[in-house]
């Protein structure tokens, strides 16, 4: 199995940065994907940002120019740099890995850190 452990989060200004990261371990399975989601209260989960193995990236076209996901393959983490946020950012941010193991796509998740940007 794989375990995600997240860091940074926190509360910041309208207009401030924040950056988050996340760090996989626990399995010789290649990750395919990693990535972030987010939780605003009431609403569903979000995919913000997602990265290949070979540096492919997408996201959600909300934080598109703003936010920039990359990932470090021999160390297995990933991090999300949260420019120009904005209030609608504020949701519990959850780290995600997506790999192979035997014959299925398996999905590993964090226990989320709490991202609050004030207006």
């Amino acid at each position: 199995q794989v375990q995600l452990v997240e860091s940074g989060g926190g509360l910041v200004q309208a207009g401030g940065s924040l950056r988050l990261s996340c760090a996989a371990s626990g399995s010789k399975s290649s990750i395919l994907y990693m990535g972030w989601y987010r939780q605003a209260p009431g609403q569903q989960r979000e995919l913000v940002a997602q990265i290949t193995s070979g540096g492919s990236a997408n996201y959600v076209d909300s934080v598109k120019g703003r936010f920039t996901v990359s990932r470090d393959n021999a160390k297995n983490t990933v991090d999300l740099q949260m420019n120009s946020l904005k209030p609608e950012a504020t949701a519990i941010y959850y780290c995600n890995a997506e790999l192979l193991v035997g014959a299925r796509i398996a999905d590993y998740w964090g226990q989320g850190t709490q991202v609050t940007v004030s207006s």
